[in-house]
């Protein structure tokens, strides 16, 4: 194993930055909270509960009815891997999730793996300058009331 560099930001796609459990996924979802794209949707999850707290987490959704073949799902799930950890220094502490939004024909020509590499990063900026925008809550612990739960 390699020592770190501390000059260096870690950029790796490790354990502690993707959704795992279908419960994290279930809990993106219902925030209904999502940005559209020509491929794809972005859902997050702002007000993630305090024990998490890895910064943002990226969770992939590509359909094998939208994309029917493993390579296409595959090739998606690297582009999408590899837009996020070159934006996670930018990127709020959010859960996401990325889902493939349209049916994909096909991925074999290198301008469309360019279009949905940057319909990728222009949803994950859209993100970036949205968070930057909205002054986020106070993160709350699991039994109190959410802050927009409040009685004022």
């Amino acid at each position: 194993m390699q020592a770190q560099n501390p000059d260096k930001p870690d950029v790796r796609f490790s354990d502690k930055r993707r959704l795992r459990i279908a419960t994290e996924f279930s809990q993106v979802f219902s925030a209904r909270q999502v940005l559209r794209g020509e491929f794809f949707n972005l859902h997050y999850l702002a007000d993630r509960p305090a024990a998490v707290d890895a910064g943002a987490r990226l969770g992939l959704v590509v359909a094998k009815k939208l994309a029917r073949r493993a390579v296409q799902r595959n090739l998606l799930k690297r582009l999408a891997r590899e837009a996020f950890r070159q934006s996670h220094a930018h990127l709020p502490a959010y859960d996401l999730v990325l889902r493939l939004s349209v049916p994909l024909k096909d991925s074999r020509s290198a301008a469309m793996r360019q279009v949905w590499r940057t319909d990728i990063d222009r949803l994950l900026q859209r993100l970036a300058g949205l968070a930057q925008r909205q002054p986020r809550s106070q993160p709350y612990r699991q039994g109190q009331q959410h802050p927009q739960q409040m009685e004022t």
